[in-house]
C-alpha cells in the first residue's frame, strides 16, 4: 500500500524541538505583515488644514474672517479649500472698513489656497497628506496612495504564488520579505508623490507575498493539530501583534517618517532566520528532490531526538521529476478545481475587502484614531481563538457560513441604527469586524487544505488577489460615506449573504490529509458534488411542493 507524506514522517511526532521552533520564528516572521498594512492607516490621514495666509498687513478682525464658513455633514465649518479674496480684502482693511459692519463678508469673491496650506498638528505632526499637499484639487490622490500600495500587493500575490510553486517557498518568503523593507525605508527619501506611489508598489508587492510563503511553508512543515493551531491561531497572532504597536507607534511618534521606520526596521532581523526556517520538505518531495526533503526530515529528527527510518520514504510514490507543473491556468481548466476556484475566489474577495475596509475606516471611527484602531485591532484576537477552538471539533464548511452570515448581518444592522447611539454603531461594526475575521482567517487554512501541494502556494496566491482587487476599492467606497452612508455596509453584506450560500458547495475537509496530487482531490471532491447536486435535489423538490400547495 502506497504511503501518503505524513505517514511516512509521522515517526517526528507533532509537536517537538524543530516543530517549536518552526512553528515560532514563522509566527514572528508575520509581525512586520501587521506593522506595514495598519501603518497605512496613520501615514495616509487626513489632517485638518485650512488656506495659509502670507504675512499682509491685514487687521485681526479681518483675519479672523477670511477663512469661509462651509457647511458639512449639516455642521459648519471652516472651509479647507478656499479663502477670500486677499487683494480685495488688503484693499477693504486699508480703507479702516470692518467685516459685517461695512462690509457684508458672504458677498465676497472666493479663490484658491494660493499659498498653500497650514496643517493641524493637533492630532499628526505630519502624514504624506501634509508632505506632498494631497488635498482640494489633489484629494484624489489621498486615497490613491493606499491603492497603489494594495495594487502592488495583488501582483505580489499573484506572482509569489507561482514562484513559491516553481522554486520553493523558502527563497520566495524571504525575496519578499527584503523587497517589502528596503523599498518601505527608501520611499521616506521621496522627493514627490509620484516617486512615493512608485515605491509604495513596489513595497507592497512584498507584503502579503512574504504572509502567503510563510503560512504556505508553515502548513506544509507542521501537522496534525500543530498545523491547525499554526494556521488559525499561530499566524494571525503574530499579525495581530505588529498590528496592535502600531496604533502605539504612531502615537508617540506622529510623523509618517518615523512610523516607517520603525515599522520596517525590525524586518532586517529575519534575515538571520535564512538560517533556521527549512524548506518544505513536501514541497521538495512534489519535485522529486528526495534526498534534500530527506536530509531536513533527518536534522528535524535529530532535534526531536528520534531514529528516523533507514529508509524514509520506503513506499512512497513520489513525483516525477519529468511530470508537467500546473500552474495558474489549471485552477480553472482542470475539471477537479474549475467548481471549486470561482467560489474560493468570490470568498476571498467578500470576506477580505470587508476585514481590510473596516480595518482602515477604523481610525475615522472616534474623535481618537489611535484608540479607534487599536481597538479595532483587538477586536481580531478573541476572533483568531475562536477560530482556532472550533477548526480543532467542527467542519470547516458550516463554521464558515455562520461566520460569514454573522459578518454581514451586522452591517445590515449598523443602518438601523439612530444617529443618538452611535456608540451601539460603532459596537455592530466590531461585531461585523470579528464576524468577517474568523472568516478571513479560515479561509485561509481551509483553502490550503482543498488545494494539493503541487499547486497549494498558487492556488492560495490566486485566490489572495480578489480580496486585493477590493482592497483597491476600499479606500474610494468608505470615502462616499459623507454622501452615501451605508453604501460600503449595503454591498458588503449583501455579498456576504451570497457567499454564505455558495459556500455549501465547496468540499469539507475537516479530519482528511492534505491532499498530495490533483488526482487525490478526485475522490473527496466528486463525493461531495454528488452529495451536493442530491441535497439541491431535496430542497428544489420541498420547493416545488410548497409552491403547489400555496397555489
Amino acid at each position: 500500500m502506497m504511503k501518503d507524506f505524513e505517514e511516512v514522517t509521522a515517526f517526528l511526532g507533532d509537536w517537538g524541538c524543530f516543530q517549536k521552533v518552526v512553528l515560532f520564528l514563522l509566527l514572528s516572521s508575520t509581525i512586520p505583515n501587521g506593522l506595514g498594512f495598519v501603518s497605512v492607516v496613520f501615514i495616509s490621514a487626513v489632517p485638518k488644514h485650512q488656506c495659509k495666509i502670507p504675512e499682509v498687513n491685514l487687521t485681526q478682525n479681518w483675519l479672523s474672517v477670511i477663512i469661509p464658513v462651509k457647511v458639512v455633514n449639516g455642521k459648519q465649518e471652516l472651509s479647507s479649500c478656499s479663502r477670500y479674496n486677499l487683494d480685495v480684502i488688503r484693499n477693504l482693511s486699508a480703507e479702516g472698513l470692518l467685516p459685517g459692519i461695512d462690509v457684508n463678508v458672504t458677498d465676497l469673491e472666493e479663490e484658491s489656497c494660493l499659498d498653500g496650506w497650514i496643517y493641524s498638528k493637533e492630532i499628526y505632526q505630519s502624514t504624506i497628506v501634509s508632505e506632498f499637499d494631497l488635498v482640494c484639487d489633489d484629494e484624489w490622490k489621498q486615497p490613491l496612495s493606499p491603492t497603489v500600495y494594495f495594487l502592488g500587493v495583488l501582483m505580489g500575490s499573484f506572482f509569489a504564488g507561482q514562484l513559491a510553486d516553481r522554486y520553493g517557498r523558502k527563497p520566495v518568503f524571504f525575496t519578499t520579505m527584503a523587497v517589502q523593507t528596503v523599498f518601505t525605508v527608501v520611499l521616506i527619501f521621496s522627493p514627490s508623490w509620484i516617486v512615493f506611489a512608485i515605491m509604495f508598489f513596489i513595497s507592497g508587492m512584498g507584503q502579503m507575498a512574504n504572509y502567503v510563503a510563510a503560512f504556505v511553508l508553515g502548513t506544509e512543515i507542521l501537522s496534525g493539530k500543530i498545523r491547525i493551531l499554526f494556521s488559525t491561531l499561530g499566524v494571525a497572532l503574530g499579525y495581530t501583534i505588529g498590528s496592535l504597536l502600531v496604533p502605539l507607534i504612531a502615537y508617540f511618534l506622529r510623523d509618517w517618517k518615523k512610523v516607517f521606520l520603525a515599522t520596517s526596521l525590525p524586518a532586517l532581523i529575519y534575515i538571520l532566520l535564512w538560517w533556521f526556517i527549512p524548506e518544505s520538505p513536501r514541497w521538495l518531495v512534489s519535485q522529486g528532490r528526495l534526498e534534500e526533503a530527506e536530509a531536513i526530515i533527518r536534522k528535524a529528527a535529530k532535534m526531536n531526538k528520534v531514529e528516523a527510518p533507514e529508509d524514509i520514504f520506503a513506499g512512497y510514490n513520489a513525483k516525477s521529476k519529468g511530470e508537467a507543473q500546473p500552474n495558474a491556468l489549471d485552477l480553472i481548466l482542470n475539471k477537479k478545481m474549475r467548481p471549486i476556484t470561482p467560489i474560493l475566489c468570490l470568498l476571498w474577495f467578500t470576506v477580505l475587502t470587508a476585514y481590510y475596509g473596516l480595518t482602515l475606516n477604523s481610525g475615522n471611527l472616534t474623535a481618537d484614531p489611535y484608540l479607534s484602531t487599536f481597538i479595532s485591532v483587538a477586536v481580531e484576537l478573541p476572533a483568531y481563538v475562536c477560530v482556532w477552538l472550533v477548526t480543532q471539533k467542527l467542519p470547516r464548511r458550516p463554521s464558515l457560513i455562520c461566520m460569514i452570515l454573522l459578518g454581514g448581518l451586522s452591517l445590515f444592522f449598523t443602518q438601523l441604527v439612530p444617529e443618538t447611539l452611535p456608540e451601539l454603531a460603532i459596537a455592530l461594526e466590531m461585531l461585523g469586524k470579528y464576524g468577517f475575521t474568523s472568516g478571513a482567517t479560515l479561509l485561509f487554512p481551509y483553502t490550503a487544505e482543498i488545494y494539493p501541494t503541487v499547486i497549494r502556494s498558487t492556488a492560495a496566491g490566486t485566490c489572495s488577489i480578489f480580496p486585493r482587487i477590493g482592497t483597491c476599492i476600499a479606500p474610494f467606497l468608505f470615502q462616499t460615506r459623507p454622501n452615501l452612508k451605508y453604501l460600503p455596509h449595503v454591498l458588503l453584506g449583501t455579498l456576504s449573504l451570497v457567499c454564505a450560500f455558495i459556500t455549501v458547495f465547496l468540499p469539507e475537509t475537516f479530519g482528511k490529509p492534505l491532499p498530495e496530487t490533483i488526482e487525490d482531490m478526485s475522490e473527496r471532491t466528486s463525493l461531495d458534488e454528488t452529495k451536493q447536486r442530491k441535497s439541491l435535489l431535496v430542497y428544489w423538490e420541498q420547493f416545488t411542493r410548497l409552491e403547489v400547495s400555496l397555489n
